[in-house]
Parts: structure tokens; sequence; C-alpha cells
């Protein structure tokens, strides 16, 4: 690959796709079907806003109906483009089919610069696009399924589901058209933090295998590890926090729009998203170094790297001076195909994006769950739970009582085992075994196939596959 031959997002995703099939014994049309994208609607409408009529572009990109419903974020960015969302659904099929959860993948975008628009100005162009959108069937609870993306959050997706529920008053599984919404409007505890907590859980989970750490040069465990993030945003925020908070890890640098942070020592995750949410980026916090060029600082020796942010941050110009020996993809696309076989031949290992930021739409399912089940996880059993739980505690130092033999169990180990599980709880359980089977199904064929070398492939392979065999069981 020459230096002018930078793939684009789209193309970086065919690529990757076309090198997982060469290593696969699939028909070239079964093939072709699951990588083509079934189907891409373009909407153009106009919001009366400030006196005058604006009229607006949006994309809702359907890859594979495999499975429905399909399921996939809505992203509000000035370059939103019709590629890209088709790059993001095709990436969300496999993604899917890599976690085992029961979707095909969808995409969606606005082409708009949210930051430039009141909340009343938004809440009148989401609720016309998400309008759209509905009288389409791409937003239904058995069909389209969107989640928050780039530029959106709990706010747009309550207003997509009112507006959803507005249009279809009899449907009573409304509050399932669409996930990640606020806890009062039907969502689910554990859903914000989701997908950065699923970036921990994949660490972890890389931790437990030791074939693995020792081929990224690692000894030890993940505590003490010196991390760089790049993007502070909702993902990036998690992933740090819970790292160097439960894990020991140490965050050295942080890149934001405005330039980057460096600490040897690590930075106060806590503390530097509130200086960003008060002065709106990390430009003269105290106690640590400021780089006002940020992009050059993912080249700073560390242990992991965690793009976070945006698509193509690590491509041609800079892989070659990538110096992590481990990169974990938080963001969508972060490493360019270019970028990816130029650390492949340094022997950079790359957890992949197919996996490592599979924490949202797994939480997403849940929540879908929930919706349509109408009842929060936890509410039949928890106290249920909590009384098998006294019945044994209550026996043991009644045994201990009458055999005189003077021991107690400690007032913090019988709270916590006292305690039965809530709906957070469950959803972290969920997510950890979600997200450590999807590890272990990588590394079997990582670790078992010889023509197989990176991870990124094994991945691809693993959903696939999986996808196959769903167009194999409807007669395809």
């Amino acid at each position: 690959m020459t230096a002018h031959a930078e793939p684009g997002f789209r193309e970086s995703v065919d690529l990757m796709f076309n090198r997982a099939v060469a290593h696969m014994d699939l028909s070239p049309g079964l093939a072709h079907k699951i990588q083509i994208c079934n189907a891409t609607y373009t909407v153009r409408f106009g919001v009366r806003l400030r006196g005058k009529i604006e009229t607006f572009v949006g994309y809702r990109a359907v890859h594979s109906e495999h499975m429905e419903p399909v399921k996939g974020g809505i992203r509000y960015a000035p370059e939103v483009n019709q590629n890209e969302v088709e790059a993001l659904a095709a990436l969300m099929t496999y993604k899917c089919a890599l976690v085992e959860t029961p979707f095909g993948g969808s995409k969606g975008g606005l082409c708009i610069d949210p930051r430039k628009y009141e909340e009343h100005e938004l809440e009148q162009i989401t609720r016309r696009f998400a309008y759209e959108l509905a009288k389409r069937d791409l937003i239904h609870p058995a069909q389209n399924v969107p989640a928050p993306d780039m530029g959106t959050g709990e706010r747009e997706m309550a207003w997509i589901a009112d507006q959803y529920a507005r249009m279809n008053t009899t449907d009573i599984n409304a509050r399932a058209c669409v996930t990640g919404k606020p806890l009062n409007a039907g969502g689910i505890k554990g859903r914000v933090e989701a997908t950065g907590r699923g970036v921990q859980y994949a660490l972890q989970e890389f931790f437990r295998h030791p074939e693995d750490i020792k081929k990224a040069g690692f000894t030890g465990k993940l505590a003490g590890k010196r991390i760089i993030v790049q993007g502070l945003g909702n993902v990036g925020y998690h992933a740090a926090k819970f790292l160097s908070e439960d894990d020991g890890a140490k965050i050295i640098a942080v890149i934001e729009r405005d330039g980057a942070v460096l600490d040897d020592k690590g930075l106060n995750i806590e503390d530097l998203r509130a200086w960003i949410a008060e002065h709106g980026g990390v430009k003269d916090y105290p106690g640590a170094q400021y780089v006002a060029q940020g992009a050059p600082v993912l080249e700073t020796e560390c242990d992991i790297l965690i793009p976070a942010a945006l698509e193509g941050v690590i491509n041609l110009s800079n892989a070659d001076r990538i110096q992590a020996p481990l990169i974990i993809e938080a963001a969508n696309g972060p490493i360019t195909a270019g970028a990816d076989e130029i650390l492949r031949k340094k022997g950079i290992l790359i957890i992949p994006d197919l996996f490592a930021n599979a924490g949202g739409v797994t939480v997403s399912y849940f929540e879908w769950v929930k919706n349509l089940s109408h009842i929060r996880f936890g509410r039949m059993q928890r106290r249920n739970e909590e009384a098998h739980h006294h019945l044994l505690v209550d026996e043991l130092e009644r045994l201990s009582a009458d055999r005189g033999l003077g021991w107690e169990l400690s007032p913090d180990f019988k709270t916590r085992f006292l305690q039965g599980a809530d709906e957070l709880q469950l959803v972290r359980s969920g997510l950890d075994d979600t997200m450590r089977n999807a590890y272990q199904s990588i590394a079997e064929v990582w670790n078992s196939r010889s023509d197989i070398e990176d991870m990124r492939t094994a991945a691809f392979v693993v959903a696939i596959e999986r996808v196959a065999a769903s167009y194999r069981a409807k007669g395809l």
C-alpha cells in the first residue's frame, strides 16, 4: 500500500471484511450478500427556525436484516455522509453477531452541528427527523431500533421515543423503538457508562490470557499499565475512570480538541473531566503538562493506547510512529486499513472496535428486552435472593453460638452478601459475561489458526460465520 493510497472509512471496512473472508470457506455469492448494504434512505426535511425554513439532510442505512430488528446509533455531525453511515452499519452487523445480540446492523446520521442550535430548536429538528424515519418504519421496536451516537444522547433518544409514541398511540411496546433513553423514559441503569465499561471488561479479559499478554510483550496485570486516551467524551471518560479507579492503571495523557495534557504519575480523570466541563477544553489544566497539538501525543511511548473519539485518527501519516504495544479501539474505525497493516507489521496488537466498543449495543439489547418485558431487571428476584442469603448467614451465626466457636462474620461481608442484585449489578454482570465470551471466541480462532495473525481478522471471521449461519438457516 503506497503513501497515496489512504483508504476511506467504508473502504477500510470492506478491506478488513475481505481479509477475513480470504480465510473462510464461503461461496462468493454468500460473501457478497453479507458484505453489501441492503438499503440506505436519504431524507431531506424542512424546519422553521428563527423566522426561516432550514432544510436538513439525514440518513438511515440498513446493512443486514439476517436478524431483526436492526440496531445502530444516530449521530449528529456536520460531516455525516452516506459512505460513513453505511460503513458504521456494516460494523454494527458484525459487532452484534460477535457479541451474540439478536440484531442486524443499521446506522443513522443527521448533517448538523448541534452546538449551533438552542435546545428547543434541536428538539424540533430531532422530532421531525424521527417522524421522517418512523413513517418509513426506520424507527420501530420490531424493525429498526436506533440508539445514541456521536452528538446525541439520552435527551435526543427521549424525544425520538416520544415522537414515535405520538405516531403509534396503540403500540404497547413503543418505548422499545429506541435505546439509550433516560431512566424516567424507559431507559436502563448502566447504559450511559456501557461502552466505556465494555472497554474495561475487554482489557480485563485480555489480561486473563497469559499467552495473549506475552504477545504484547507485557508481564503482570493491568494495574500500573500506562495508558493514553484520545477523546474524553462519554466513552473515553468512562473507560479512563474505570481503568484508573478499579484496575489501578495510570492515565498518563488525555488528548482533546484543544490539545493534550500529560502527567507520568497519572491524571485525575474526575478532576480533568470537571475542568473540561467548566472551561471547554484541557488548556491550562493545573498540575499537568499542556501540549497545544494533541495529535502527536498519540505517538508518545506508553503501554496501552485508547483512541476513543473519531475514525481514522491513526492512519498512514502517523502509524509508523505509534509506540504503544497494545491499542484498544474504543471508537469506531479509529485505525484505517492502511495503518492497520503497518501496525501489524510492527508487532503492535490491536483489540478491534468490533469487539472493544460493543458494550453500548450489549446494554442497549438489555434495555430493549426490559422495554418489551415491561419490568425492570431484579424486581422479581432481588428480595428472594436476600431472604435466602439471610437464611444462610443466620444459620452460620446460630451454629457458632451453639458450639461456642466465638467467630463472627465481618459487618462489611454481611452487608455485601445480604444485598440482592439490583438492575445496575445485573446489567454489569451481563455485560461482563458478554465481553468475556466474545473475547474467548476471538482468542480461540486467533490462537488456534496459524493463518490468522491478528485479533481483528479473528473477530471478523467469528462474526461473518455467524451471519452466514443465519442466512443458511433462511435457505440462502
